[in-house]
């Protein structure tokens, strides 16, 4: 197959392409009617924290890719890893009592970069296999101490925790849901702390302990001896960057050990210095029993997730378990493992993450809170490197745009025009920056939304 033809123009190629995407792949979460009318960006390079497109624009990737190109494009040291390993052993497989040295040593270096009580590691390829490990771990743990009956995990509304059948009914994602149903038994949902909408005037403390008051009414509405595990996000991501008060995490926490029910801490996207620390639960003072991850953990060179897995729970799936019957073909993939080490190592020998924590991080906080002061925008908040800005119609009233204008779909399309990947949830426009931009990357960043906010207000403006 000739992925390139000689002699063709760009603006031939491109049209090539994107005819040849729309007869042919069915993209991740795409209206493919609209795509099809519109026609598919075809990104064809990246270096750095740009990619660049078919038609040779360079634009700068605010969203790290998909939340997961921690260390940008381009490394060379991840691809050199990739390439030893492929040449040395390209696959093999951990059943049958066997393993491998990358398998090894990157459990290791987990149990190295991981708070103390994460021992243990499985493996997966993504994040939504490592929240279905999750859900059978969770089960498995309290049918091995003798309470099969706590089956219950209660997620939150607006949640995302992967797409796979187990992942997709632990999310709390509306319109997933509808097209599907909820296809996993004993799964419950309480509101997200969104400050932003859902305060009703009561301050940023009292709001945050008022919503995780809500996961102790549901278990007492259900009965203790029934729930199993609370899972959430330390900060939800593809919810729009909901970044919960101070107060929230620490009252979760006590309602976990009151009522002796599993912590899970979905780090797929918080976690390898996203917040400035190496897991968003150090940030926040999480204490989890269960850590799933994925994305960062190989900078999305490769596909690569797992489970951390804290003492409580490893010492009785260990001890008493017998055969653990979970697993994947490519649990522990020895050339994911390997890019994984070295993106590790250069996270913890270049520093990168406590920069992130003592310099870039405060500084790109310090520039997208200046974009508050767009006409447009109702706030604009962040956390390490994640950001959101509220699009809204009125700034007082906190009123948005009719739902049918789109107000997010613009503002994205414009900044993808003007050199900025920012991603759309509704009406909240936000970023998930690499982690190793610098401070006038940040500035064009910031600079560019702000051009895209007045052209999507100028637009808007046009349409009411």
């Amino acid at each position: 197959m000739t992925i390139f033809a000689e002699g063709k123009q760009e603006q031939e190629l491109t049209s090539d392409w994107q005819a040849r995407d729309h007869r042919h792949y069915l993209h991740p979460f795409t209206d493919h009617r609209e795509l099809g009318n519109k026609g598919t960006r075809i990104i064809t390079a990246a270096d750095g924290v740009y990619i660049r497109d078919s038609g040779g624009s360079e634009i700068l990737d605010g969203m790290a890719g998909l939340w997961c190109v921690n260390l940008g494009y381009g490394r060379q040291e991840l691809i050199d890893a990739a390439t030893r390993q492929m040449q040395q052993l390209p696959y093999y497989n951990s059943f049958f009592q066997t393993a491998h040295p990358p398998v090894i040593e990157l459990s290791t270096l987990l149990n190295e970069v991981s708070p103390p009580p994460f021992k243990h590691t499985f493996f997966t390829g993504s994040g939504s296999e490592a929240n279905d490990t999750v859900v059978k771990l969770v089960r498995r743990y309290w049918d091995l101490l003798g309470m099969p009956g706590k089956r219950v995990i209660v997620s939150r509304i607006n949640a995302y925790h992967g797409s796979t059948v187990a992942a997709s009914t632990l999310g709390g994602m509306s319109e997933m849901h509808k097209q599907t149903g909820v296809l996993l038994p004993d799964v419950e949902h309480i509101e997200q702390p969104y400050q932003y909408e859902l305060s009703g005037g009561l301050s940023e403390a009292e709001f945050g302990l008022q919503q995780a008051g809500l996961l102790e009414q549901k278990i007492l509405e259900l009965g203790a001896e029934n729930v199993a595990a609370f899972i959430g996000e330390p900060v939800q991501g593809a919810g729009g960057v909901i970044i919960p008060p101070e107060t929230y995490w620490p009252e979760i926490q006590r309602i976990c050990r009151q009522y002796e029910i599993l912590l899970i801490a979905d780090e797929v996207i918080t976690g390898f210095g996203r917040l400035g620390e190496w897991f968003g639960s150090q940030r926040l003072g999480i204490e989890a029993d269960l850590m799933p991850f994925a994305k960062g953990v190989t900078s999305g060179y490769l596909p690569l997730g797992g489970v951390l897995v804290a003492d409580r729970v490893a010492d009785v799936v260990i001890a008493r378990g017998g055969e653990f019957a979970h697993g994947y073909t490519y649990s522990g993939h020895p050339a994911a493992c390997a890019v994984a080490l070295e993106n590790i190592r250069i996270l913890r020998d270049e520093g990168i993450i406590e920069r992130v924590r003592d310099d870039t991080g405060p500084y790109f906080n310090r520039r997208w809170a200046q974009l508050a002061d767009h006409p447009l925008v109702g706030e604009a908040r962040s956390i390490g490197l994640m950001g959101a800005i509220e699009i809204v119609a009125d700034k007082i009233r906190k009123e948005r745009f009719p739902k049918d204008l789109g107000a997010g779909a613009i503002c994205r399309d414009f900044c993808f025009d003007n050199g900025l990947v920012m991603r759309a949830v509704g009406d909240s426009m936000i970023v998930s920056p690499p982690l190793v931009m610098v401070r006038k990357q940040f500035d064009e960043l910031v600079e560019k939304a702000w051009q895209s906010l007045d052209l999507t207000a100028k637009t808007l403006g046009q349409a009411l």
